[in-house]
Parts: C-alpha cells; structure tokens; sequence
C-alpha cells in the first residue's frame, strides 16, 4: 500500500490532534528508521525523547519479550516480584527515597500535584482546599485537564473549561520572581529545568539551584518535571544534575522504558511521599510487572552505556556547528546536551519538511518556528555528521 494510502486511511478514523510529517514509519534500530517503501531515515526526534536508548535495544526487547511470557500483568491488588527492585533501582540513581509508578509522563505529573497538596495540608497545615502550587509561565506538563488549566496554551486549554483552580503562574526563569510569589498557602512550584515545547527554554546558569535554595527557605516543596529533559537526555542523568539540586518531588517518564512501552514515576522524599495512604491514589497498570522488567533494562543500558556523557560529547558536537553555522534564517541556537531547538525567522516546518525529503534526516518543528533536535543517544559520530550536513545544507540557503 501506498503510504499516501496509509495516510489517508489512517486520517479517517483517527482524530486530527497532531499534524505529522509525511512519512510512515515501521521498522527501527539504533538511530535509524525504516518507512514503508524501504527508505531509511536518521531518527533525530527520539519520540520527544522517549528512545534515548535508540530504537529496539536488544537489551530492552529481551527484557520486554521474556517479562511478557512469564507475567505482564496483576494490578496493585498483590504484589509482583519486579515492581520493588526496579524502583529500588531507580531511586538509587535518582537520590530519590520513594516513588508511585504510574504510565505516562501526565500520570507522573498528576501525582505530583496531589503530593504537593497532600504535604501542604498534612505537613504545612495549609486551610483545607486553599493549597497553592506556583508554575512558571510557557510550561508543559502533559494534557490532562488539570494540567491544561495551567498552560499558557489559549489552544491547550480553550473550549475545555470549566477550568482547574488552585495554580499561579509566574515567569520562566526568574528566581526573584519566585521568592516573591510564594504565599502563607503555597504548596510548591512545579518547573521543567528546560522548557522542551516551549522551544527548547533554557534558564540562566544555576537557576535550578537558586529556586532550590528559595524553596528550602520558604517551606514549599519544589516538584521538578524532567520527563523530557531526564535519563542522560542533557548531558547528565538528570538535568538538576547540571546544578547539583536534588527536588522534594522528580517526574520522569518516556526514555524510562527505551521507548517500548509506557512507564512513568513520580519520586519524592519519604517525608512527602510517605504521606500517601491505600485508598489515595493509583494505577492498574502503574508498577506491572512488564513495565517493571522494561523499566529496569532501560536503565541499564543508559548506565552500562554512558549515555549521558555520550549526549554531553555529541551535543556539544551539534551546538558548535549550529552555532558557527552562517545561516540567514538562524536567530538563535538553544538546548543543553542532544537536546537543542533552533529558533528560526519564520515557520520550521518547510525545512523541517525538506530535510526529511532531501536528506532522509527526521526533525519536528515546536512553537512554529523552531526547529527541535533531539536525536536518540546512541548516534555515532558518523550518523551526527549527516545530520550536521544536512542541517547546514537546507539552513544555508537563502
């Protein structure tokens, strides 16, 4: 079949909430992906940052493959003989005491909102019903209606009302405008350490550590959203990492399975998650036993592999090239490890398209007019250099 064909069938049945390129996809390994005619692609997307481990890791397809024929599934009704040791194992390479598994990266936000406002009253002795949480302006956090309540999106959030109270929305990137902010009945803030939708944002230097150090002062827990920005994406196996912060409450998700099924987690201290009680919270599939095995594989290949300090090596490959780059249609180059979004004069999609049509080479366009490089962490020094020429090939022309 045609994969206009495919296209059109596909579109017939399915709601029109994304606008993707025009290639269907079916097979990956590594960085590379393979379309439906045969033609291969380099992958530098990573499905916003879900194959940080490149496509069908065997070590994550073993995983996954020899989980399911024993046990994929049992609720949280009983207990499973993976759950405990792959969150015992992440919890150790997060700093983090313990954590709730949920599915996706909305899931993982969502519990943290409920952390937060349960340590507010339990802990803080916030007036019932009266909790606060602080977010920072342009954030994204995931598509539930909660979460949409808090966007900066009109698109996100309009004909979806009522909308969700109990958030305050202060600027992106200003500590000042954090301590300031803060109220007898704030609970916490909630910020991504690099704004990944918004157009790949990156705060000034030691910003994750000031807004730590604020919240410390100010008794507010600081709940840090790192599901895209986490797992080596940055350079680092957490982007707080750049700035040695440890948040009360860590959100992680997509690359936690190498991209082979979902699994998300929110993290915290004892002393918050500690708050939660049976009946409180949860998730059928949250902890299952597949998701569980595929989680702890995942993390072994991002340790066993180095993939931060890879993302860090090439990422600073990327930056120099794109940032030498003599481009008429460049305004300005931002990101932080392989994940770097080039902010255009005008719309991203053309090239966006191009690139994929003349150079086999897959990136998205966010925000309009930025270009959003994000490639899995496995790309090799060969595989970064056509990417470089193909950048500098479609954004060198006039």
């Amino acid at each position: 079949m045609k994969q206009s064909d495919i296209i059109d069938r596909t579109n017939q049945v399915t709601a029109q909430i994304y606008k993707p390129l025009p290639v269907v996809l079916a097979k990956g390994e590594g960085a590379w992906v393979w379309d439906t005619d045969g033609t291969r692609y380099l992958d530098c997307l990573a499905a916003y940052s879900a194959v940080n481990q490149g496509h069908a890791h065997p070590k994550i397809i073993d995983a996954l493959s020899e989980q399911a024929a024993a046990l994929s599934l049992t609720s949280r009704a009983f207990h499973n003989d993976k759950m405990g040791v792959f969150l015992e194992k992440l919890c150790a390479l997060t700093d983090m005491d313990m954590a709730i598994p949920m599915n996706s990266g909305a899931e993982a936000v969502e519990t943290a909102i409920k952390a937060m406002r349960l340590w507010g009253y339990k802990t803080k002795n916030i007036p019932e019903n009266s909790a606060e949480i602080l977010v920072a302006s342009q954030n994204f956090h995931g598509r539930t209606t909660t979460i949409v309540s808090f966007s900066s999106e009109a698109e996100y959030k309009e004909h979806f009302g009522p909308l969700t109270g109990g958030f305050t929305t202060i600027p992106y990137g200003d500590a000042a405008a954090l301590r300031s902010a803060i109220g007898p009945n704030t609970a916490g803030f909630l910020v991504e350490p690099i704004q990944g939708e918004s157009g790949i944002v990156v705060p000034p230097d030691g910003y994750m550590a000031d807004i730590r150090e604020i919240c410390t002062q100010h008794q507010i827990l600081l709940a840090v959203d790192e599901i895209q920005t986490g797992l080596g994406r940055t350079g680092a196996l957490l982007a707080c990492d750049h700035d040695k912060t440890r948040p009360d409450l860590l959100m992680l998700g997509k690359a936690l399975s190498g991209g082979v099924y979902p699994v998300s987690a929110c993290l915290g201290t004892r002393d918050v998650m500690g708050l939660f009680k049976p009946g409180m919270h949860g998730s059928t599939y949250g902890g299952n036993p597949l998701a569980s095995a595929v989680g702890m594989a995942a993390l072994d290949v991002i340790t066993d592999e180095c993939l931060p300090t890879k993302a860090a090596l090439q990422g600073a490959r990327l930056m120099e090239a794109l940032t030498t780059l003599n481009s008429p249609h460049i305004q300005e180059v931002r990101g932080k490890g392989l994940m770097i979004g080039v902010e255009l004069n005008g719309p991203a999609r053309p090239f966006c398209e191009t690139l994929m049509a003349e150079h086999q080479i897959l990136v998205k366009e966010t925000h309009e007019n930025v270009i959003r490089i994000a490639p899995p962490l496995v790309i090799d020094e060969g595989q970064m250099t056509l990417l470089i020429d193909g950048l500098r090939s479609i954004l060198s022309k006039p």
